[in-house]
């Protein structure tokens, strides 16, 4: 229904509110799909397993997926592996965070 890009568009939406950039930009989104029936999976992970925004962010994930036509389920699961470091952002951002 929805391509791997698409998906990641509709994410770009959510920012990290720490470092202001948003989580396709920071490289933490590893993954997204979705069915012929409107079932989306993000995959993403968090820059630190000790995130006290932890529970916010994957909401807004799906919040932002589910504001698409026709998405019935947003699922968001949340892997530490591979662990994510500065190297995944995009350059704009490493520039920024001095990576």
């Amino acid at each position: 229904m929805y391509s791997k890009e698409e998906l990641f568009l509709a994410v770009s939406t959510v920012n990290d509110p720490e470092v202001g950039f948003n989580l396709v930009e920071m490289g933490l989104i590893y993954d997204a799909e979705c069915d012929e029936e409107g079932n989306a999976k993000i995959t993403m992970t968090l820059s630190t397993r000790a995130c006290p925004l932890h529970q916010m962010i994957v909401q807004w994930v799906k919040e932002a997926v589910e504001k698409m036509v026709n998405i019935k389920s947003v699922e968001v699961e949340i892997v530490w592996e591979p662990v994510w470091n500065i190297s995944m952002a995009d350059d704009n951002v490493k520039k920024a965070l001095g990576g």
